[in-house]
């Protein structure tokens, strides 16, 4: 049996919302053994990310908010593997912006746990970023999976429809910050962080409105 590990793709494409578009990198968190494995947000490239499975059983494609570069190859994937598309219910009308014509097959909800590899990966509903945005604790790895909601050096970001400054501080104050400081942030772009080299910052992010 191996053990489980994490691994990371980074994929390009577009991100479009309320008229805008801008070009973005975006990193695709594989979390899996030699076996069997989860997709944590498909973007952009579903050949490149099915590349990476090689021949693992995918479990589930988990999306950690339904803004269209985080969940623009779900589908396709989803069709590749047989694998089910999991989304928080309160992002869904982000998601049909996206896909209108093909729904996510199951939910996502705060404190529902899901297996892989003989690892357990807990939801945690962090809205802000997006209503229905949700980080993905992985204790036995040490490892948090947080979408938008945190990155290095501050929050995700809350200018656009659908999100909310305030919110979002909530959700890294109570669900985030909470966690153990060695605790490693795999974000939804750039680089990783760990909540202890964020937790000092909160104030200064309330401050700034940042």
């Amino acid at each position: 049996m191996t053990a489980a590990r994490i691994e990371r793709l980074v994929t390009s494409g577009q991100f479009s919302l309320d008229g805008g578009t801008w070009d973005v990198d975006n990193n695709v968190w594989i979390v899996g053994d030699d076996h069997e494995a989860i997709v944590i947000d498909a973007a952009h490239d579903a050949q490149a990310i099915a590349e990476a499975l090689g021949g693992r059983t995918l479990r589930a494609v988990v999306c950690t908010h339904a803004h269209n570069d985080h969940i623009d190859a779900a589908p396709e994937l989803a069709a590749r593997t047989g694998a089910p598309i999991l989304l928080h219910p309160d992002d869904l009308p982000l998601w049909k912006q996206t896909h209108p014509d093909r729904m996510p097959d199951g939910e996502l909800a705060d404190g529902w746990v899901l297996a892989v590899a003989g690892v357990e990966l807990t939801v945690l509903h962090t809205p802000g970023h997006a209503p229905g945005a949700v980080c993905l604790y992985a204790p036995a790895l040490s490892a948090v999976f947080g979408g938008d909601t945190l990155f290095a050096g501050g929050p995700g970001a809350t200018g656009r429809s659908y999100s909310d400054f305030p919110t979002l501080v909530d959700s890294i104050r109570d669900r985030l910050l909470t966690l153990p400081g060695d605790t490693v942030v795999h974000t939804g772009h750039g680089d990783t962080t760990t909540v202890a080299a964020e937790a000092p910052h909160l104030q200064e992010w309330i401050d700034r409105g940042f």
